[in-house]
């Protein structure tokens, strides 16, 4: 019998985003298809302005398009109210910024730990101490963000999008406000995390060698998609 085709993890059909501005229309994206595969990783390349972030937005379900659709494991994310889109993020989606957003009055094992508590998940604790292990924050999981270097910050960042066992992670420029070697360590701790966990991954950025870790590239330029320059 033939394999039955895998559900992608995310996808999107005509994705267009238009914005009012003053008395104009600004198109932020035109006509943007897109899948991401089970356990496929795929870099978002573009400059400032090219519309990357804004499509991480739609496809996480932050924002609604203008037109097009999204899917998320087959969903449509166009069917669900804000606390159907609220529960698909919780169980299904992890985010990794690029400025960290973790709660400055609690410690990295409570930052990691909240969002399992929200879904519910059991053995919330050991799961979190496991993670932060696994970033190589085992001595560090009861300070807090300010004791903390950036490195630091974005590895907690990432054990608690990694914590539901979310099956699709978004990551919005990851490593923008590290340095080049700092950067590279978290790197090689997200596409590890990924690949162990089977784990999709979509990940915006501007660096062509951050884009090249990842299995496939989609070029944005003023909000649509341009072949790959060889």
């Amino acid at each position: 019998m033939p394999t039955k085709p895998l559900t992608p993890r995310v996808a999107c059909r005509g994705l267009t985003k238009v914005l009012r501005s003053g008395t104009q229309d600004l198109c932020v994206l035109a006509d943007v298809d897109l899948e991401v595969a089970p356990g496929e990783s795929v870099a978002i390349l573009g400059a400032s302005g090219s519309g990357k972030s804004t499509l991480l937005g739609l496809l996480a379900g932050l924002d609604r398009p203008t037109e097009g659709e999204v899917f998320v494991e087959g969903q449509s994310l166009a069917k669900l109210d804000e606390d159907g889109l609220a529960r698909m993020r919780r169980g299904q989606v992890g985010f990794v910024f690029q400025s960290f957003h973790l709660l400055p009055n609690l410690t990295a094992l409570e930052n990691v730990r909240v969002p399992l508590e929200l879904i519910g998940f059991e053995g919330a604790n050991k799961q979190s101490e496991e993670l932060l292990a696994a970033v190589g924050l085992a001595e560090r999981m009861h300070h807090y963000p300010s004791q903390l270097s950036g490195g630091e910050m974005q590895r907690v960042a990432l054990a608690r999008a990694f914590g539901p066992r979310p099956r699709l992670i978004l990551a919005d420029e990851p490593t923008g406000n590290l340095d080049a070697a700092t950067g590279e360590r978290v790197l090689d701790l997200l596409f590890d995390l990924r690949q162990e966990k089977g784990t999709s991954l979509v990940l915006v950025t501007h660096d062509p060698a951050l884009a090249a870790r990842a299995d496939r590239r989609l070029r944005l330029d003023a909000g649509r998609v341009v072949p790959e320059t060889p």
